[in-house]
C-alpha cells in the first residue's frame, strides 16, 4: 500500500488524517484477491476469472451515469481488441446486482459487472475515498492484472473516459509481445 495523496506533512488542522486518501496498489503489487456477485448474481472471483487469461479490472463510480455509460462502453466497442489480446474486462462499482443487470442489459455488454455494495474490492484496491461523496466515494481507476495477480498497469483518469480501455488496452499487448 502506499501513502497519503494529500500530505501527511501537512501542518495541524489542515488536513485531517480521517479524509486524507490513499494510493491505490501500484505497478508490481499483487491485486487483492475478491469475490463479488455478477449482474446475474453469480458469485466471481478474481483468482478464478485470472485462470482464463489477464484482467481489466476497472472500477466506475456509479452505473447509468453519463461518464461511466462511456467508459464501459469503450471497453465494449474494444471487445474483439481485447479478445484479440486474450484478455478479460470486468467492471466494478458500488450498485446493487438489479442496477448492474439494468445497466449490461440496456448497453448490451458482454463482460461482467461486479456488485460492490460494501466497498470491499474498493477498500482492498485502495480507491474508496475517506470523504462520504456518494457515487464519487470511489475513484474511477482501471487495473491490468496479469494471470499471477501481479499488477501491470494503473491507469487513473476521472475526466478521460476513453483513456482507461484504451491505456489498459497497450498495457495487455505488450504483455502479450514479451
Amino acid at each position: 500500500m502506499g501513502v497519503s495523496t494529500l500530505g501527511e506533512d501537512a501542518s495541524p488542522g489542515r488536513v485531517r488524517p480521517e479524509y486524507v486518501d490513499q494510493v491505490s496498489i501500484d505497478k508490481g503489487d499483487l491485486a487483492p484477491d475478491f469475490e463479488l456477485p455478477d449482474q446475474h448474481g453469480t458469485p466471481r472471483r478474481l483468482g478464478t476469472l485470472l485462470a482464463d487469461g489477464p484482467v481489466v479490472l476497472f472500477f466506475y463510480p456509479a452505473a447509468m451515469t453519463s461518464g461511466c455509460t462511456a467508459e464501459a462502453c469503450n471497453f465494449r466497442d474494444l471487445a474483439a481488441e481485447y479478445a484479440a489480446a486474450g484478455a478479460q474486462r470486468i467492471g466494478i462499482s458500488r450498485d446493487p446486482v438489479a442496477k448492474q443487470k439494468q445497466f449490461a442489459d440496456k448497453h448490451g455488454f458482454d463482460y461482467p459487472l461486479l456488485s460492490d455494495p460494501e466497498n470491499t474490492a474498493a477498500e482492498a484496491y485502495g480507491i474508496k475515498r475517506k470523504l462520504p461523496l456518494g457515487p464519487l466515494s470511489v475513484k474511477r481507476m482501471t487495473f491490468v492484472i496479469d494471470t499471477d495477480r501481479t499488477v501491470l498497469e494503473v491507469i487513473h483518469s476521472e475526466r478521460n473516459m476513453q483513456e482507461h480501455a484504451d491505456r489498459a488496452l497497450d498495457a495487455v499487448r505488450a504483455r502479450s509481445a514479451r
